[in-house]
C-alpha cells in the first residue's frame, strides 16, 4: 500500500447524521464493538489513516497557539493516540461518554462517523470543556469509499436482483457545521482533508477497512454471510474503474475536521441585527456620489 497523498479542500463535507424521526439506529452498537476489539488485537499497522488524522490534529492545535494542560480524548483506539497525545485521558468511544470535568481541550478521535446521535457526542464534549476550551473532532464524510460502495452495489444488483446497506452512509461538511452549532459551540469550522489511497486490489482495501475496525455495523445490514462471488465481482468493478497503470486500485477517503469552542463571554460576538453605526443605503448613495462627482 502507498502512502496517500494529502491535500486540503475546502467546504462542504460531511458525516453521517441519521433523521430525528427514525426509530432504528443507524449502527448496531454490539457490532461495532466486536469489530473494533478485534481491530485492536491486530495491532496498529493499518491504522495508517488515524495517524494522518492526529498528525493533521497536531497541526492545527500549533495554529491555534494556545498551551492545553487537560486533554481528554475519545477514540476507539486508546494505545494508538496515546503515542500523540501521552498526557491525556483516554476515553473509549459509546454512546455515553466518560469524559473527566474541566478539560481545555477535547479530542473527538475518528469514531463519530458511527454515532446514533452525533449531536448528544458532541454535547458531551462541550458539557466537559471549562468556558473557551477548545474542541476537535475528525471523522470520516463525504466522499469516503465512493468507489467501493458504487462497486458493491452494482454486484449485489447483478448477482442477487436486490441491493442492501454495506458501506455507511457519510455527511455533508455543511451538516457536520450545522451540528457545532446545535450542539452549543461557539466559532464554530468544519472543513476537510481529501485522501486518495491505492491497494493492490478492492480485497485488500476491504482487508485494511476490517483491520480498521471499519466493517460494516449499520443496523440495517443482511445478517447472513454474503456470497464470495459478491466481493469478487466487485473487484473487478473497481480494477475496472479506478485502477492505474500498475494494476493498483485507488479510493476515496475524505477526512473531516470539526472545531469550536465552550462558550465564554470575552470571546468574539456576532453583532445584533440592526447594529450597524451606517445604512447600506448611506454607503450606497456615497459611491453613487463618488461615481457621478
Amino acid at each position: 500500500m502507498t502512502r496517500p497523498p494529502h491535500t486540503r479542500a475546502d467546504p462542504p463535507f460531511s458525516c453521517t447524521v441519521p433523521s430525528e424521526r427514525t426509530p432504528r439506529p443507524l449502527t448496531d452498537t454490539a457490532a461495532l464493538a466486536r469489530f473494533r476489539a478485534r481491530a485492536r488485537r491486530k495491532g496498529t499497522d493499518a491504522l495508517f489513516l488515524h495517524r494522518i488524522a492526529a498528525t493533521e490534529i497536531k497541526d492545527r492545535l500549533q495554529i491555534v497557539n494556545r498551551s492545553f494542560t487537560r486533554t481528554a480524548v475519545v477514540s476507539p483506539f486508546p494505545d494508538f493516540w496515546r503515542a500523540f497525545f501521552p498526557d491525556a485521558v483516554h476515553v473509549p468511544e459509546g454512546e455515553r461518554l466518560h469524559l473527566p470535568e474541566a478539560c481545555d481541550l477535547v479530542i473527538h478521535a475518528m469514531s463519530l462517523h458511527w454515532a446514533n446521535d452525533p449531536v448528544g457526542q458532541l454535547i458531551q464534549c462541550r458539557q466537559a470543556l471549562r468556558p473557551d476550551g477548545f474542541f476537535c473532532a475528525v471523522a470520516f464524510a463525504g466522499e469516503t469509499l465512493t468507489e467501493l460502495r458504487a462497486a458493491l452495489a452494482e454486484a449485489e444488483i447483478a448477482l442477487m436482483g436486490g441491493l442492501s446497506p454495506r458501506v455507511a452512509p457519510m455527511g455533508e461538511i455543511r451538516d457536520l457545521g450545522n451540528l457545532l452549532m446545535r450542539a452549543g459551540f461557539a466559532l464554530p469550522v468544519a472543513d476537510l482533508v481529501h485522501l486518495e489511497v491505492r491497494h493492490e486490489d478492492a480485497l485488500a482495501l476491504m482487508r485494511d477497512l476490517r483491520a480498521m475496525g471499519e466493517s460494516n455495523a449499520l443496523d440495517d445490514r443482511h445478517r447472513r454471510i454474503p456470497p464470495r462471488r459478491l466481493f469478487a465481482l466487485a473487484a473487478a468493478l473497481m480494477a475496472e474503474r479506478h485502477a492505474d497503470r500498475d494494476g493498483r486500485i485507488r479510493s476515496s477517503f475524505d477526512l473531516a475536521f470539526l472545531t469550536g469552542w465552550a462558550p465564554h463571554p470575552d470571546q468574539p460576538q456576532p453583532l445584533k441585527p440592526g447594529s450597524a453605526r451606517i445604512s447600506l443605503a448611506e454607503v450606497l448613495g456615497r459611491r453613487k456620489e463618488d461615481d457621478t462627482g
